[in-house]
């Protein structure tokens, strides 16, 4: 036994010889950072630890972590651990980086486990639930193209110069597959005003159990709440549901207003480009219409430890 032990020391200092020899930066490095080189298996798995827990933070924690949740403003949070764990500065560009791992780089219907995990980063980030399914009831896909569509008649006689915003884009001839907003001029109200603003097409028609289910699924999806979310940049607007379409034959998935592609980041350029399309969960009806803020956000932090040391 001591024979071995021996044998054990003096490969582990030729070892140490040999690699402070030919990495001599790599001496200085660790000095400069109070790290010993017998230590670093330990080091590198308190690193390994960290970065674990970085990802469960963001996609959904187990239950016993879900402990002492505070309420704070995103932008006053800067560490959670003392291992160095922090909330991004730039939410929605950290939101566009992650999309990058989870999602195709083409549009196409996602699987479940990508969806799931799509809702629960949005609603770290976002404080928005929204989900790919909401009810039992799905689109044939939550990730495709979107384009530019034109105003939509908000009352019988509405023309694009009664608009306050984005005359140049026009106003279709006919009523949204909704109809009307209001009845007239008169009874339109701001709530109306706000749901042509920010409204979406979406291709209920293509839905399998579409004409089967008829009546509810029409009623279901009219003024639905919805989040649109540009992966590239992070812009995302809160929308509802006011026309169908467009047609297959165009290649595009889903339409949206005016204000809608222009906070969507889709405002110069191409008219047209890839989205997430959620669900938004608000059975009270709290989430406001139009673009996401995301510094004026609250979300919920998980305190979570770091080698066993509470934070």
């Amino acid at each position: 036994m001591k024979m071995l032990k021996a044998r054990i020391e003096a490969r582990h200092s030729t070892a140490k010889k040999d690699f402070l020899g030919k990495h001599p930066h790599a001496q200085k490095f660790f000095q400069q950072k109070g790290i010993s080189l017998e230590n670093i298996r330990q080091y590198s798995t308190k690193l390994l630890t960290a970065g674990t827990l970085t990802s469960a933070l963001m996609l959904g924690l187990p239950n016993q972590m879900d402990l002492k949740i505070p309420s704070l403003p995103i932008g006053w949070v800067k560490t959670l651990t003392e291992a160095g764990l922090t909330l991004p500065e730039n939410p929605r560009a950290f939101l566009a980086s992650q999309l990058k791992d989870i999602l195709p780089e083409i549009v196409c219907p996602l699987t479940a486990e990508q969806e799931e995990k799509l809702g629960l980063l949005l609603e770290k980030l976002t404080g928005i639930r929204a989900r790919a399914v909401l009810e039992g009831e799905h689109l044939n896909t939550c990730f495709g193209l979107i384009g530019a569509e034109q105003h939509l008649p908000r009352f019988p006689g509405d023309t694009v110069a009664q608009h306050d915003e984005f005359r140049q884009s026009g106003i279709t001839p006919g009523r949204g597959a909704w109809g009307y907003f209001a009845k007239n001029r008169q009874s339109l109200t701001t709530d109306d005003v706000q749901k042509e603003k920010y409204y979406v097409a979406v291709q209920t028609l293509y839905l399998p159990d579409w004409e089967k289910r008829l009546s509810y699924l029409r009623d279901w999806y009219e003024h639905r709440k919805v989040l649109v979310l540009n992966p590239i940049t992070g812009q995302a607007v809160v929308a509802v549901v006011a026309d169908a379409g467009p047609a297959a034959w165009t290649g595009k998935n889903f339409g949206g207003s005016p204000e809608v592609m222009f906070h969507l980041g889709f405002q110069t350029g191409s008219r047209k480009g890839p989205v997430l399309l959620l669900f938004v969960d608000d059975p009270e009806n709290k989430v406001l219409l139009g673009p996401v803020d995301y510094y004026n956000s609250k979300i919920k932090l998980p305190r979570v430890s770091v080698a066993g040391e509470a934070t």
